[in-house]
């Protein structure tokens, strides 16, 4: 396996702990605060929309 591959089996892991939920449910929910903020609430039940999908395929 060459780096990247490490690294990627390293993120995956680290994901798959209590941690890693919290670190990665964090990062959502600042990326979904910052497109409201961007888009000023206009796209607000999308945003929650896609930050749940990316949390469902991150997430245990």
């Amino acid at each position: 396996m060459g780096f990247l591959d490490d690294a990627v089996d390293k993120a995956k892991d680290f994901l798959g702990t209590d941690q890693g939920e919290q670190v990665s449910d964090n990062v959502l929910a600042g990326v979904a605060d910052k497109a409201n903020d961007l888009t000023g609430g206009k796209f607000e039940d999308q945003i929650a929309q896609g930050r749940q999908t990316a949390d469902d395929a991150i997430g245990d």
